[in-house]
């Protein structure tokens, strides 16, 4: 079995490498062979401390942050359950919390 991935775009296995790039021949898609091989994150998300953060982890606000656009204050001690990490952006953490859902910089979590 090749180890040539399917096209991102489509999703079909009619692909071929073609020097830096691999090809699909059906919809004609290209994308570089790097990104491709690379299928793990290698972007570690940690919180303050430098724990490495993971899905589903508890974290603790260790600050108080205000809501940009409302009068909401998040306060400082604040736990949060099962986060979900984003990549991509500034802010790394996908969290509900009561006062509703928010995302947050992992600089201003601690793990819990």
């Amino acid at each position: 079995m090749s180890n040539i991935p399917t096209c991102p775009q489509c999703t079909l296995e009619n692909t071929y490498p073609d020097a830096e790039n691999y090809i699909c021949a059906d919809c004609g898609f290209e994308w570089p062979q790097a990104a491709a091989s690379d299928d793990s994150d290698d972007v570690l998300i940690k919180d303050a401390n430098g724990t490495v953060l993971v899905d589903g982890d508890a974290v603790v606000l260790i600050k108080d942050l205000k809501v940009k656009g409302t009068s909401t204050v998040l306060k400082q001690g604040s736990k949060v359950k099962s986060i979900r990490l984003v990549s991509g952006g500034d802010h790394e953490v996908d969290c509900r919390m009561d006062a509703g859902n928010f995302m947050l910089k992992a600089c201003f979590l601690k793990k819990a």
